[in-house]
């Protein structure tokens, strides 16, 4: 019997348990942004962060909450960083996987910069990490679940027992909307669904987060994501001026499918 199950009452949703899912041996918490607080607070020394221009907004948000400096640095259109920067004593960079594609470049930045290097795999949910680095992934950008982040730090060694654990049954109408009434129809409850995730503080991943995670078969994910990928690839390769979205084609699975068009130059993003 789970914890606060009744006897009698009604029925449950039947959710098939799995066993796991991707990276589950990390420490789950409440999102991707939150999973990037853990990290940082890990970080005794740390003086400043370097983060890309290119990223979501939401990044800021735990830098801003522990105060720490941040300063921006270009990308150039391979989505690589386009100066050197060494890194002084408590710095750290913060590396983007953009659209799951730059696995490699990761392997080669983490070579580099070691310790100091932190990886953003909110994109690229099924890469593993690098030995050694710390990284986050952001779940909910790969499959239906409310929210939930996986934080992966190594040589820590993190008391969970010491936050709250969330909840997430109040910010799942849109999922379950989109079954009965389609996306369309459910898309304002996602829009404010995610805005209830705007400066939450650190809890652990809740039950049904969990349950939802440990319910999905990722291997079948993993191989329409991959068969749409190619499909894309076929259809849009010889036209897409993104000449590094080859990557895709040696990446674990990526998130999606950006394209760039020869005739207007704007980027656009194909969902594989």
């Amino acid at each position: 019997m789970r914890y606060g199950d009744a006897i009698g009452g009604y029925f449950e949703l039947e959710l098939a348990d799995r066993g796991g899912f991707p990276h589950d041996d990390g420490y789950c918490v409440n999102s991707g942004r939150n999973a990037l607080e853990l990290i940082l607070s890990t970080l005794a020394d740390i003086s400043r962060l370097w983060i890309p221009y290119y990223t979501c907004e939401v990044i800021l948000e735990p830098l801003e909450k522990l105060e720490i400096p941040y300063s921006f640095y270009h990308i150039n259109r391979n989505l690589e960083l386009r100066d050197d920067i060494n890194l002084k004593k408590g710095e750290y960079l913060l590396l983007t996987n953009y659209f799951g594609i730059k696995d490699r470049y990761v392997e080669k930045m983490a070579s580099r910069y070691g310790k100091q290097l932190i990886v953003d795999n909110s994109q690229a949910f099924f890469c593993e990490p690098v030995d050694g680095i710390k990284t986050f992934y952001s779940p909910r950008k790969f499959v239906g679940v409310p929210d939930g982040g996986i934080a992966i730090i190594p040589d820590n060694e993190i008391d969970m027992s010491v936050y709250e654990q969330d909840c997430s049954f109040d910010r799942c109408s849109h999922l379950l909307k989109r079954i009965d009434r389609g996306a369309t129809e459910g898309y304002s409850d996602f829009k404010n669904n995610s805005l209830l995730l705007k400066n939450q503080p650190v809890r652990r991943m809740s039950r049904l987060t969990t349950a939802l995670l440990r319910s999905i078969d990722f291997e079948l994910i993993k191989t329409h994501r991959l068969r749409n990928l190619k499909y894309l690839h076929e259809n849009l390769g010889d036209k897409n001026k993104l000449r590094c979205v080859r990557e895709s084609l040696d990446s674990v699975c990526p998130m999606v499918y950006p394209f760039i068009s020869p005739q207007d130059s704007k980027t656009g993003l194909c969902i594989a």
